[in-house]
């Protein structure tokens, strides 16, 4: 038995005996063999107890035998037993062992994570690829139907410009992914390849993206400047003149490309304000609607008289312009707004616009910000133009006077809808519905959704001669309201913008563009419009392409035009 007990301690310890110590070992393995080492130790004691009661028991002549191949096994064990406590120390001692797992570990993360990299990078290049594909075979359809149809020479020049401009931007886009195909395949093409792309075009999404800078501060602190200003304007009307028979200005609403957060340069930047106007005590505005108006309606503003008798028997020191002769009141009370503010029945717009610049340039000397700003009114007869400056700051803000539609996001505003509108017109506006709509999109969409940005660089390339950046602004509102908010993302900003241009050069080859507000069933609810006005029809914003192939020729070419400004664009760094 003893034989045998030697025997199988041999075997396990050559079995378990670790190979290479300290180079592949983990913490299982280490315990296994701290384990190992005190069985064998304990096996050790227990042999050589029985060697020393064998010696008692047997003579010296047996003892001698036995002795010749004990003792070489237990010399065996000892040296095994040694090995192990060897390895053991060696371990403990190695620093580099001690981190080699944490190690592994984050080399393994790291590895993903690059991997990940390189898989979203090749995601977003074949989405940019496949968007590119898309549009080209869009404009090959466009173009059999240009054939079918026989359009004029200038939709055909229009249209070869835009497959150009499309073949340019596939060849990009083609380019992109090669490079990032063999930056993935070898690292040190990987490295070699960085500087020849330092000289090769690079995908348009990527080239736009860096051009662009979100958002703009100076906007921000522009927009809160005219925002505060008009607050104080507000409460030294209500101070001072509130039992007048001016128009009651009310809180001011931010509207237009700065407040919506795409105005292309924030230097040049307008900050437009809408002002609501209530009728003053004893009046009553009533809108009515000029039948000229085409695409945009057009109202006028008559002003009535209410009885105020009650107000009267209640002590208010106010007459009754129904029920007090002429002469009384004449003595007695300040003139009425329709003998004040008034051509005939209806309220002026120009009159009404020269009165509150006077009281603006009043009440500036009361203002905290007269201080420190510098005000100076420039001249407009349909709104009130004012810039501010401050050392080397300076802000151009214009009062919009409006009236509103009931209880809706509607109005009628000071602001012409062309030459030669008389002084009594009243233009409808949506400025408001579309800045509330922005506000609901910024409230909803993604902290990087790229919407703004995409109009702050389209509208920036505009000439304004074929058509307007109010056309850009409701192609976006459009594609806002049909592609979902999640899929406006940063990374999304080259695929959002040829959809803009998609959908813009289908607009232009159809003359047709539809209004978003009117018409729209599927305009957010939340956003009050008028009765009727999501059911009824869409006005046409292109109607005047349409009826005028000059006009149409040069809204083509601003499209082209634009298609090369965004070409052309230099890549970051030169």
């Amino acid at each position: 038995m003893l034989e045998i007990a030697v025997l199988l301690l041999l075997v396990q310890g050559l079995i378990l005996f670790p190979q290479q110590a300290g180079e592949w070992l983990d913490e299982a393995v280490l315990e296994h063999m701290q384990q190992r080492a005190e069985y064998l130790n304990q096996q050790t004691t227990r042999l050589i107890q029985e060697l020393e009661q064998m010696n008692q028991e047997q003579s010296g002549g047996t003892w001698g035998d036995v002795l010749g191949w004990q003792f070489w096994a237990l010399a065996g064990i000892v040296v095994l037993h040694l090995a192990l406590r060897f390895a053991l120390v060696k371990w403990g001692r190695d620093p580099d062992n001690g981190g080699r797992k944490e190690r592994s570990s984050s080399n393994l993360v790291e590895e993903e994570e690059a991997g990940g990299n390189v898989g979203a990078k090749k995601e977003t290049e074949s989405s940019v690829a496949a968007n590119v594909e898309d549009d080209e075979k869009g404009s090959n359809e466009e173009g059999s139907y240009s054939d079918a149809k026989a359009e004029s020479s200038a939709g055909n020049e229009a249209k070869e410009g835009y497959n150009t401009a499309k073949e340019e931007v596939k060849q990009d886009g083609k380019a992109a992914e090669a490079n990032v195909s063999g930056n993935a395949e070898d690292s040190q093409e990987k490295a070699k390849g960085k500087d020849d792309d330092h000289n090769a075009k690079r995908k348009l999404g990527s080239r736009l993206e860096e051009r662009m800078q979100l958002p703009v501060p100076d906007l921000d602190k522009g927009c809160q400047l005219i925002m505060d200003l008009m607050d104080t304007l507000t409460h030294i009307f209500g101070r001072g003149l509130s039992n007048s028979f001016y128009p009651v200005p009310q809180q001011a609403v931010g509207v237009g490309s700065a407040f919506e957060g795409w105005s292309a340069h924030a230097q040049e930047a307008v900050y437009r304000v809408l002002v609501p106007l209530s009728p003053p005590p004893g009046h009553a505005f009533r809108l009515e609607l000029d039948t000229a108006g085409m695409l945009q309606r057009n109202f006028c503003v008559r002003v009535e008289l209410l009885c105020i008798c009650t107000r009267e028997r209640r002590g208010e020191d106010m007459l009754c312009f129904l029920h007090h002769p002429e002469e009384e009141l004449r003595r007695r009370q300040d003139p009425s707004l329709l003998h004040t503010l008034c051509t005939g029945s209806y309220l002026d717009v120009e009159k009404t616009v020269h009165w509150f610049c006077g009281f603006v340039r009043v009440a500036w000397l009361l203002l905290p910000q007269s201080r420190h700003w510098r005000l100076t009114l420039q001249p407009c007869s349909r709104s009130c133009k004012f810039q501010l400056s401050k050392d080397k700051e300076s802000f151009t803000a214009e009062m919009i006077f409006a009236v509103r539609q009931g209880d809706s996001d509607i109005f009628v505003c000071s602001q012409p809808a062309g030459a030669g509108i008389p002084s009594t017109t009243w233009p409808e506006t949506y400025a408001v519905a579309e800045a509330n709509f922005f506000r609901h999109i910024s409230r909803q969409a993604p902290q990087d959704s790229c919407h703004c940005k995409c109009l702050q660089l389209l509208t920036g390339f505009l000439m304004g001669v074929g058509f307007s950046s109010y056309a850009l602004k409701t192609v976006v509102m459009h594609l806002l309201n049909t592609i979902p908010l999640t899929r406006w993302r940063r990374r999304d900003f080259g695929q959002r913008l040829m959809d803009i241009l998609k959908y813009l050069r289908c607009s232009l080859d159809t003359k047709r563009l539809h209004h978003f507000v009117v018409g729209n069933a599927s305009f957010p609810m939340e956003i009050r419009l008028p009765s009727g006005f999501r059911v009824a029809e869409a006005p046409n914003l292109f109607e005047h392409l349409a009826s005028s192939p000059d006009a149409h020729r040069k809204a083509v070419q601003e499209y082209n035009c634009l298609l090369d400004r965004l070409k052309q664009l230099p890549i970051h760094g030169h």
